[in-house]
C-alpha cells in the first residue's frame, strides 16, 4: 500500500511531492519531470556519495544495513521489497559497502554515508567482500547478487536517516555497559589492593540517596568482597576513611550508570523508528513532509555516553596512581615492583592511562551543541551526530584501555598481601586477569597484556566471567 501511494505521486498526480516528482534540499522548488523520476533517484545517490576518509569500522556498516532495512520494512518508506530483500542478503552474504567516516553532519539523517552504503545495491561505488575491497557490481557478481534500479523516492528513502548515528549508538551502549561492568570490579580490586573500607558501599548508606545507578554499583562493588580476609585484617585499623577515588566510587560509578539508562532509552525508540523524509501515511493517505531524520536525540545520546565511559576511566586512572605511588598505597611498595630501581614496574601504565583520560577530555566536548546551515540555508540546523559517533567510539576504546591498567595493576598490588585473599568476586577477577597477563616480576612491555585485558573488556569476556 505504501509502495502504491508513492507512484501515484510519482504517475498519477501533479502535485509536487518532495523527493518524488522534486529536486532535494534547496531545489526542493523544481519539479522533475515524470520520465525523469527513476533518473533523479540515482543521481541523487551519486551526488550524495562525496564522504571522505577512512572507512568506518566494519562492524559499523553492518550495523546500519541492517537498521536501514528495519526501518525501510516498517513500511512508511514505500521502499519495494526486493531493495530490502538485496540489502539484506548484501549483509547475510558479507557484501559491506565501503562508507567514508567523514562527511554527515546528521540533518537530513546520515546522507553522504548512506548513499555510500547504497551505492553498491545500485552496482555503484566499492564494497569490502572478505577483507578484499572491490567495485561494488564486482563485489554483487561474486555472491550472486544482481543490483537493482532505483525506483521513484527510493534513492532517498534509502539515505534519508539516521543509521549510522544509531549503529555507533546502539554498539557503543554495549561496550558502555561493560566498561561499567569492568569498573566496579576495578574498583574492587583496588579497594582491596590499597585495604580499603568496604563500609561506604552498604546498602544503608544508599538507600539514602536512592539513585539507581549508585545503588547498583555499591551492591555490585560490595559483593565482589564478599569472604575478604584482607578487609578483615584492617577492619579495626585507625584509617577513618579511604580517598573520594574509593569511597566515592559507587556514586560516580553510579552517575554514569544512570547516564546510561538514558542512552539506552533514546536508542531502543530509535532502532525501531522510522526516520525518512517525507514519510509515507498510509492510513491517511499521504506523504507527508516532516523532521524525523534529524539526527539531534543520537547526537546527544552519544554525547552522553562518551561523557559517562569517560568519568569512569578518569576516577580508574586516579586509583592507579593511588596504587603505584608509595606515598598513598598504604605499604605497597613504589610502582607495584619487588626491585624498584632496576625495574620500573608500572610506572608508565600510570602514564598511559593519564595520557588517555586527558585525551577523553578533549573528545567529550560536545558535537551536540554545534550546528552548520547547509543546503543555502534549506537545512540552516544540524545535529552533528557523526562527529558525537566518531568521538565516542575513540572515547570507548581509550577507556577499555584505561581500565585495563586499573585491572593489571589492582591484580599485581593484592598479590602483594599474600597470604592474605580478597574476596571471592576480587579473586575471580584477579584469576581471569591473570589468564590474560602473567605476574609482571621482572620488568617486560606490558602493551600487548594492556591491549588483550582491553579487547576482553569490549568483546564482554571479563563480564561472561566474573557476575
Amino acid at each position: 500500500a505504501a509502495r502504491a501511494l508513492v507512484e501515484r505521486a510519482a504517475h498519477g498526480t501533479h502535485e509536487h511531492t518532495y523527493g518524488v516528482n522534486t529536486g532535494f534540499g534547496r531545489f526542493v522548488s523544481r519539479s522533475i519531470p515524470e520520465e525523469l523520476t527513476e533518473e533523479l533517484q540515482l543521481r541523487l545517490l551519486r551526488s550524495h556519495a562525496c564522504g571522505v576518509g577512512d572507512p568506518y569500522p566494519d562492524e559499523i556498516v553492518r550495523a546500519a544495513m541492517l537498521l536501514r532495512a528495519n526501518t525501510l520494512a516498517k513500511g512508511n518508506s514505500g521502499a519495494h521489497v526486493r531493495t530490502v530483500e538485496l540489502l539484506l542478503e548484501c549483509l547475510n552474504r558479507g557484501v559491506v559497502p565501503v562508507v567514508p567516516s567523514r562527511g554527515s553532519v546528521g540533518a537530513s539523517g546520515d546522507l553522504a554515508p548512506l548513499a555510500h552504503l547504497a551505492l553498491p545495491l545500485v552496482g555503484e561505488g566499492e564494497a569490502f567482500l572478505e577483507g578484499e575491497r572491490m567495485p561494488g557490481l564486482e563485489a554483487l557478481t561474486r555472491v550472486g547478487l544482481e543490483p537493482v534500479r532505483p525506483a521513484a523516492k527510493e534513492g532517498l528513502s534509502l539515505i534519508n536517516g539516521t543509521q549510522f548515528m544509531a549503529a555507533f549508538a546502539a554498539l557503543g551502549l554495549v561496550r558502555a555497559r561493560r566498561l561499567a561492568h569492568a569498573a566496579d570490579l576495578a574498583c574492587a580490586m583496588s579497594l582491596e589492593a590499597l585495604q580499603g573500607s568496604r563500609t561506604s558501599f552498604l546498602p544503608e548508606i544508599h538507600a539514602l540517596r536512592p539513585l539507581r545507578g549508585q545503588r547498583d554499583s555499591a551492591a555490585h562493588i560490595l559483593a565482589q568482597l564478599d569472604g575478604s580476609a584482607i578487609i578483615e585484617s584492617h577492619r579495626w585499623c585507625d584509617k577513618v576513611q579511604d580517598a573520594y577515588s574509593l569511597r566515592c566510587a559507587a556514586q560516580v560509578h553510579g552517575a554514569s550508570r544512570d547516564l546510561l539508562d538514558y542512552v539506552e532509552y533514546t536508542v531502543a525508540v530509535e532502532l525501531n523508528a522510522a526516520t525518512d523524509n517525507p514519510l509515507v501515511l498510509v492510513d491517511e493517505d499521504a506523504l507527508v513532509s516532516n523532521g524525523n531524520f534529524h539526527g539531534q536525540p543520537l547526537a546527544f545520546a552519544l554525547d552522553a555516553l562518551a561523557m559517562a565511559v569517560a568519568e569512569l576511566a578518569n576516577i580508574s586512572e586516579r586509583r592507579v596512581e593511588r596504587l603505584v605511588n608509595p606515598n598513598l598505597s598504604d605499604g605497597l611498595p613504589a610502582f607495584l615492583t619487588s626491585d624498584g630501581g632496576l625495574n620500573s614496574g608500572f610506572m608508565i601504565p600510570q602514564y598511559v592511562a593519564a595520557s588517555l583520560v586527558s585525551e577523553n577530555k578533549v573528545l567529550t566536548h560536545p558535537a551536540s551543541v554545534d550546528s552548520i546551515p547547509t543546503s543555502a540555508g534549506q537545512e540552516d540546523h544540524v545535529s552533528m551526530g557523526n562527529a558525537a559517533g566518531l568521538k565516542a567510539w575513540q572515547v570507548l576504546a581509550n577507556c577499555e584501555r584505561a581500565l585495563a591498567i586499573e585491572l593489571l595493576a589492582g591484580a599485581q598490588g593484592v598479590e602483594f598481601l599474600a597470604p592474605l585473599e580478597p574476596g571471592e568476586g576480587v579473586r575471580a577477577t584477579r584469576a581471569f586477569v591473570r589468564e590474560i597477563s602473567p605476574r609482571l616480576r621482572d620488568d617486560r612491555s606490558l602493551a600487548p597484556d594492556i591491549e588483550d585485558v582491553a579487547v576482553a573488556i569490549r568483546d564482554g569476556d571479563l563480564a561472561g566471567a566474573v557476575a
